[in-house]
């Protein structure tokens, strides 16, 4: 699910669209395994007998993959990020959609974090500092962050006029 063309302005492109990287959906899955485990371990060492305490794990099984696994897929399926010539759009919700935009020119400050496991999957942690109440937008497991982050740059500051002479920080000396 893309960002929706009904969500842009008229002459506002979108330049980019993204959801989390499947790698949030390690967890769901442990999960599943983990309680599909769980449940056949019931099936098969606890006696015939006991058909009702089976069935009562079979059901608190199915429970937990539905909060455990299937929510938090639906939820990564549901999440979706953009960033056009003007704004930053953020989307996410199951029944109860709730979103958030950025205009660009409120950007502040454009940070990635990058641990070891999202190093390995070429992802990482978009932040993202505004000049609002809300203060930082932190979006997780962005694929290829790094490459966001610049594209993010290049529109901020083509926005603002960029392309004067850098500037030195206080603390490189002279």
């Amino acid at each position: 699910m893309a960002i929706s063309q009904k969500l842009l302005n008229p002459g506002e492109t979108l330049v980019i669209s993204c959801r989390q990287h499947p790698k949030a959906l390690f967890g769901p899955i442990l999960a599943l395994v983990f309680f599909l485990a769980v449940g056949v371990a019931a099936q098969v060492l606890l006696p015939d007998g006991w058909g009702v305490v089976k069935l009562v794990v079979w059901v608190l099984c199915v429970v937990a993959i539905l909060w455990w696994t299937v929510r938090p897929f639906f939820e990564w399926l549901t999440t979706v990020d953009g960033i056009t010539d003007r704004r930053l759009i953020t989307r996410h919700g199951i029944l109860t959609r709730k979103g958030h935009d950025i205009p660009l020119a409120r950007i502040s400050d454009v940070s990635i974090e990058i641990n070891l496991t999202d190093r390995l999957f070429g992802c990482g942690s978009l932040i993202i500092t505004d000049a609002s109440t809300f203060g930082e937008v932190r979006l997780n497991d962005i694929p290829h962050v790094e490459q966001t982050q610049l594209k993010l740059n290049e529109l901020l500051n083509a926005l603002h006029g960029g392309g004067g002479a850098p500037t030195r920080r206080a603390d490189e000396g002279v």
